[in-house]
């Protein structure tokens, strides 16, 4: 029997006849299913998201979460200004911003500027050194360049490591300081397209109609999907257990990389440069992409293509021996 709290849980619906959905009472038949989901220890990368992430995290100070230019540039507000399309405005923002190495302060303004010109709207910077953003497969790393003077001191060095993992509980806290006045700049929505939403703590379970169990010979074996789930459950407990037990940075980060892996490769399996996720008889897990796109997936091969009885198809082509309004047809079907 299906136990509560397991991926087979009662309550997602059922496709045994001899049990009932403990959540609208119908049988296999009628019940459509429902979706339950599983709590992430850490939060991870969306692998179909995490080139947007990383171009939204070189337009935004690392510290304080404001973009690094702001609409007192003259040039700046006319370049967001042209573009009206929300995916054009964030290109052009991620453009004129992924070089800006310091989140500007209001102080530094001052300085330069010229007393006797108009006041520009407050910018309200922090005047942290920004990094370059890096990505490297599933990871992102900050890389601090080194700035003349800075052999000098060690405290610098100290302070600003040249090249560190930069998590995704991290980002996830970076991308939700972002003001909504900014996020408006980019191109973005606060009600509909939060930034740190594209970064997963919970992931979705599709109920056991989507991933049915094979039964062959009295034995029962489960569909890729229930074993990648299985796998996110087993490391995110195991994550949880060693943080409970203080255990080294360097083994939490290795788990964290590798529940970083199995989401990804749950719902991906193609990622290019990534090792593929394989089953015990060495053959590659079938994750949801690959479920859905191409001529063969669900859209394309089962909701648009249908075959039906009493039909033929044939290959039309040109014929110079008829007129341009006249079809050309084999005598046995006419």
């Amino acid at each position: 029997r299906p136990r509560v709290g397991s991926l087979k849980d009662p309550r997602m619906g059922t496709i045994d006849r001899n049990f009932k959905c403990q959540t609208c009472g119908e049988g296999p038949g009628d019940c459509p299913g429902h979706f339950g989901h599983i709590e992430l220890a850490r939060p991870v990368y969306h692998a179909g998201f995490l080139v947007k992430v990383k171009k939204i995290l070189e337009c935004i100070c690392v510290n304080c979460g404001k973009l690094k230019a702001d609409l007192g540039d003259d040039i700046f507000r006319t370049l967001v200004k042209r573009a009206d399309n929300p995916k054009r405005r964030l290109q052009v923002v991620w453009e004129y911003c992924k070089t800006k190495m310091l989140c500007e302060s209001d102080d530094m303004k001052e300085e330069e500027e010229d007393p006797e010109k108009p006041q520009r709207p407050s910018h309200g910077g922090c005047g942290h050194i920004q990094p370059l953003i890096r990505k490297d497969g599933l990871k992102l790393f900050l890389v601090y360049k080194k700035r003349k003077g800075d052999d000098d001191d060690e405290d610098i060095k100290m302070a600003q490591p040249e090249k560190r993992l930069l998590t995704a509980a991290e980002a996830h806290s970076i991308l939700r300081k972002i003001p909504a006045s900014d996020l408006r700049i980019m191109g973005l929505s606060e009600r509909y397209a939060r930034p740190e939403w594209m970064i997963l703590s919970v992931i979705p379970v599709p109920p056991p109609q989507v991933r049915p169990s094979i039964m062959s010979d009295s034995l029962r074996s489960e569909d890729d999907l229930t074993y990648k789930l299985a796998d996110i459950l087993k490391t995110s407990a195991t994550l949880r257990k060693h943080d409970a037990e203080g255990a080294p940075a360097h083994v939490v980060s290795e788990i964290e990389q590798l529940l970083q892996f199995h989401v990804a490769t749950y719902m991906d399996n193609e990622i290019a440069g990534q090792p593929r996720a394989m089953q015990k008889s060495g053959r590659p897990v079938k994750a949801i992409r690959s479920r859905l796109k191409g001529k063969e997936g669900r859209l394309r091969g089962n909701l648009m293509g249908k075959r039906v009885d009493f039909s033929a198809r044939t290959v039309i082509t040109g014929d110079p021996n008829i007129a341009l309004d006249e079809v050309g047809m084999p005598r046995s079907i006419a």
